[in-house]
Formats: C-alpha cells, sequence, structure tokens
C-alpha cells in the first residue's frame, strides 16, 4: 500500500467475499437509492419516507446468517448514505432512525450480529449528505434547479459540514466496538466531475480525517474514496481487466444483483445466480474481492429474488471455497471459457464451458502431482507431454454451477 498511511489488509485478501448492505429511507420509496437525486425530490416531500420508516420485520442475525451461507466473510453496511440518514444513533442529528417509528439504534445489533457469526464488519459512510443545511448544492443535489434554494447558497458553510463529517466518523469509531473496514463515499476526484463541486479532499479535509481515523482504529482499513490516492481500490459495477487489474494493488469490484444498490421494487434487470458467481470468481481470478450487494426491504427483510441467488452461491461456495479462500490471480493462462485462481500450492481450474472430453492446459507439464473434481474429491486423470497437461474429463458436466479441478502442484 502506498503513502503513509500503509495498511495490513491481509484478512481482506484471504476472505475476498463480502456483503454490501444499501439500506436507508430510500428503501421506501423502492426505487433505487439515489432517487432522491433522480426525482429532484425535496427534503419535505422526502419527509414522508422518514415518518413511514418502520422495519419491524428486521432480524439482524437473520441477515448475518444469510451472509455466512452464502459464502461471505465480511460485511459492509451504510450507516449513512447520501441522504442524509443515519442508522445510528447520533447525538450530532435528529435524522436519525431512533426518531423514525423504527424507534432505536438500528446499525448496533447488525454489527454485533455479524460479528457473533464470525465476520468481519465494516461500515460504509457518504462524504456527500443532501440532508445537511450546510452541505452545497452541487451538480447531483436534489435542490440544484431549485431556485429559492440557490439564492440561499451563500448560507451554506462546507467546513461547517466536514466538522459535522468529521464528528460523526469519531461516534462510528468510538462507539461501536472494532471496525474492520471504513468505506467512504464518494469524492470528486478532479476536473472531469465539472458539473458537481470538484474540490474533494478539500472539503472534506481528508488528511485530518485519515489522522483520526487510525488514532481511534489503528488497524482499521480504509478504502480509496478521500481523494488522497490510497487505499483500497472500490470499481463499481465492472470488473478490471487482467492488465487494469495487475497495477491496482489491493482492490475489491462492488457489483449489485440488479442494478441498483438500495431495495428496488420493480426491477426488470436482475443478474442470475450463475452470473453473479462467474463474477466472483473472475475478480478472485484477477487478484481482487466481490463485495456483493443486498438493497433489504423497508421492513426489514432480503426479498426473495435475492435470497435466492445468495442461497444459489452459497451452495456452490460450500463445495468450492477452497478455491475462493486465500486464492488470488495465477502466473498461469487459462484455457478458453476458463478461469483460475491459485493458493496454498493448488491450482483451481474454473470451468465456465463444459469440454468435450479432453482439455489442454498449457505450460502445466511436470508441475502438477495430483488433480481431483474439487466438488466430489474425484479423480481427473491427465496426460503429461513434457510441456502441457492434457486432463481426461467425464463426458458429462458435473451437476454445480461452476466445475472446478483442483490441481495439486508439485513443490518446487
Amino acid at each position: 500500500m502506498d503513502g503513509p498511511a500503509a495498511q495490513d489488509t491481509g484478512w481482506l485478501t484471504q476472505e475476498r467475499f463480502g456483503m454490501f448492505i444499501h439500506w436507508g429511507l430510500y428503501a421506501a420509496a423502492a426505487r433505487h437509492e439515489w432517487v432522491q437525486n433522480r426525482e429532484r425530490i425535496s427534503p419535505q416531500e422526502y419527509r414522508k419516507y422518514f415518518d413511514h420508516f418502520d422495519p419491524d420485520l428486521f432480524d439482524p442475525p437473520s441477515w448475518a446468517r444469510t451472509a455466512r451461507r452464502a459464502g461471505m466473510r465480511y460485511l459492509v453496511v451504510t450507516a449513512k448514505h447520501h441522504e442524509g440518514f443515519c442508522l445510528w444513533d447520533s447525538a450530532l442529528t435528529d435524522y436519525k432512525a431512533p426518531n423514525t417509528p423504527a424507534g432505536r439504534d438500528l446499525l448496533r445489533p447488525l454489527l454485533d450480529a455479524f460479528r457473533a457469526e464470525g465476520l468481519r464488519v465494516g461500515v460504509y459512510y457518504s462524504l456527500i449528505d443532501w440532508h445537511h443545511p450546510d452541505f452545497p448544492l452541487d451538480g447531483l443535489h436534489p435542490l440544484r434547479d431549485d431556485l429559492d434554494a440557490r439564492r440561499r447558497e451563500a448560507g451554506r458553510d462546507i467546513q461547517r459540514y466536514a466538522d459535522y463529517l468529521h464528528g460523526q466518523v469519531r461516534e462510528l469509531l468510538s462507539g461501536y466496538g472494532r471496525i474492520d473496514y471504513l468505506w467512504f463515499d464518494f469524492s470528486y476526484p478532479g476536473s472531469d466531475w465539472g458539473w458537481a463541486r470538484g474540490k474533494g479532499r478539500e472539503d472534506w479535509r481528508s488528511e485530518q480525517l485519515e489522522a483520526m481515523v487510525r488514532q481511534l482504529q489503528p488497524e482499521i482499513i480504509l478504502n480509496d474514496r478521500l481523494d488522497l490516492g490510497r487505499g483500497v481500490r472500490t470499481p463499481e459495477e465492472r470488473q478490471p481487466g487482467r492488465g487494469d487489474a495487475a497495477g491496482l494493488g489491493v482492490w475489491e469490484a462492488c457489483q449489485t444483483m440488479n442494478g441498483s444498490w438500495g431495495y428496488y421494487r420493480d426491477s426488470a434487470g436482475w443478474r442470475s445466480a450463475d452470473e453473479l458467481l462467474r463474477t466472483l470468481i473472475d475478480a478472485v481470478g484477477k487478484g481482487g474481492n466481490l463485495l456483493l450487494n443486498v438493497g433489504p426491504t423497508a421492513r426489514g427483510t432480503f426479498d426473495a429474488e435475492a435470497q435466492a441467488r445468495l442461497e444459489a452461491i452459497g451452495a456452490w461456495m460450500r463445495l468450492h471455497g477452497r478455491a475462493i479462500y486465500g486464492c488470488g490471480a495465477s502466473t498461469h493462462r487459462p484455457p478458453e471459457d476458463c478461469r483460475y485462481t491459485q493458493g496454498n500450492g493448488r491450482l483451481y481450474l474454473h470451468i465456465l464451458a463444459w469440454p468435450f472430453r479432453r482439455l489442454r492446459l498449457e505450460g502445466l507439464g511436470g508441475q502438477v502431482a495430483y488433480a481431483q473434481l474439487l466438488h466430489d474429491a474425484s479423480e481427473v486423470r491427465w496426460r503429461d507431454d513434457g510441456a502441457d497437461l492434457s486432463l481426461e474429463l467425464p463426458p458429462r458436466a458435473p451437476d454445480v454451477r461452476v466445475p472446478v479441478v483442483e490441481l495439486f502442484l508439485r513443490a518446487g
């Protein structure tokens, strides 16, 4: 890790697969977490979601069990998203869960439940805030086209907002036990964002903020969104190419199941469990992590579409987890329609399209001691011509979403 804030990311690159949770008032609108921005909803109109937010079916232990059964090893949850609503009992605002019909802090029991399941816990905090009276009317603000609000813009003070931001981060890192991962979102990285405010690190006082975080929780991992040129890289809704991934250092692909981070009742864009699983394999095979998002409903449940995908991924992970955990990129080039992951002295061949009987592995001649299908530990025989390896596969694909051949590499 570059810069003065080098950090130990060992556990993150070991665990490889995490759950992202976007949950806030936008769950009640049920049409994307950016609904306030997209529809230019005023604070007065948006208030109805605050007044009716009552997640009566919220069951943190069930969320944590679902994540663990899906094979996920860590959590990142939105303590505060861009709308400014806080899941925790912040002393710095009234715009928080205890003041809704929910009537309580929703963050603490969630973190406690995930810890109890043996998962690491991370907190997401939005650097921008559409509710705070001192946050500027930038190019993303829901009131950006409101002339009356524009006329009052001079009364807003970004430094007062930065004081609030720092104060809330201090609350989260002082009152909620060990936080393993602090996930900031987002900064304005330069002139390409001319339609936004464009100052980033100056507005957030990023160096000072980072120093406070390190003082409060020295072992915490930070992502790259303080505009300081360091931290875990976090590309959204895209998979880096192999060449790009090699230059990213520690990175984590953040992906949705349906194109929306928040609950979207009418979404028609659900990705299949197979596609999501291949996304995980692709990330690990390029040396990265996958942080897969769930947007719970306003009643505090995972909807059926998300639940079904998590269960399907979990069934595969139960049999194939060791091809993911502790693994990363391989220097070997996989055959067409395949991916490699490698770790712990083993090379894992993920077969995305089942071939007819034989599969040639270039450059592996003399390097493999044993081979088996991972899901049932049944032997896979091969022929070694000194340069390459030719696997002799069953005529029919195993009944798993992505078959994996586990290759035990010779020492030395």
